[in-house]
């Protein structure tokens, strides 16, 4: 064996604080500088590390990235607010949801990835999206057990639909979202779509604010 190979090998490996450090550097450049440019020598300065400390754990980019993204799921969780708008508003509106600057400027550089990078793109669907998506369809499934949706509502179609609106206003025309569109959205598509009739009625719903200029 390969002397370096077997006493890089007995190096202790990246983890606890010194890991979060890192992940929370690659997560500043890729939203400054995106994907591309994002390079393993500037998070290791980032991070004040050496880019041999970073190849010990992550084995590409790529790798790299995916941890960060994961890293940033955990303190946006799934709550149970007891009822299906209260989920939606409490997971999509604030730190790390679709109102968040910073969540939206990481998530353009990775939909530039994606189409850039095929092996970005697989560890972000193999390693990330599904997560995401399995966290994001337990709101939907949490409302069907309480009885509040529809029997024939199709939650493949329904669970992305909030991010799929918010991000076109995003991505195609350039509007930052806000509370206020996340609760329009909620309210004037989603609800309507998915709820039961006798929870659709517009007493049942709180009334929708006013767009602002």
């Amino acid at each position: 064996m390969n002397l370096a190979r077997a006493l890089g090998s007995h190096r202790p490996r990246v983890e606890g604080d010194r890991e979060l450090e890192i992940l929370e550097a690659t997560l500043a450049i890729l939203a400054e500088v995106g994907y591309d440019r994002l390079t393993m020598d500037a998070v290791a300065t980032r991070a004040k590390a050496s880019k041999a400390t970073l190849y010990r754990r992550w084995s590409s980019k790529a790798n790299l990235v995916i941890d960060a993204l994961s890293s940033s799921k955990e303190p946006h969780e799934f709550p149970d607010t007891g009822s299906l708008r209260g989920d939606l508003q409490a997971a999509f509106c604030g730190m790390g949801g679709l109102t968040d600057p910073d969540a939206i400027a990481v998530f353009s550089s990775v939909i530039t990835a994606i189409g850039r990078d095929p092996e970005f793109a697989q560890q972000f669907r193999e390693h990330f999206l599904t997560d995401k998506l399995e966290g994001s369809r337990s709101i939907w499934e949490r409302a069907r057990a309480r009885g509040e949706l529809r029997p024939d509502v199709d939650l493949d179609l329904i669970a992305p639909a909030l991010a799929g609106v918010v991000l076109h206003r995003v991505f195609i025309l350039g509007q930052l979202p806000d509370e206020d569109l996340i609760t329009r959205v909620i309210d004037q598509i989603l609800l309507p779509a998915a709820l039961r009739p006798e929870l659709v009625a517009l007493s049942d719903l709180p009334p929708t604010p006013t767009p602002k200029d």
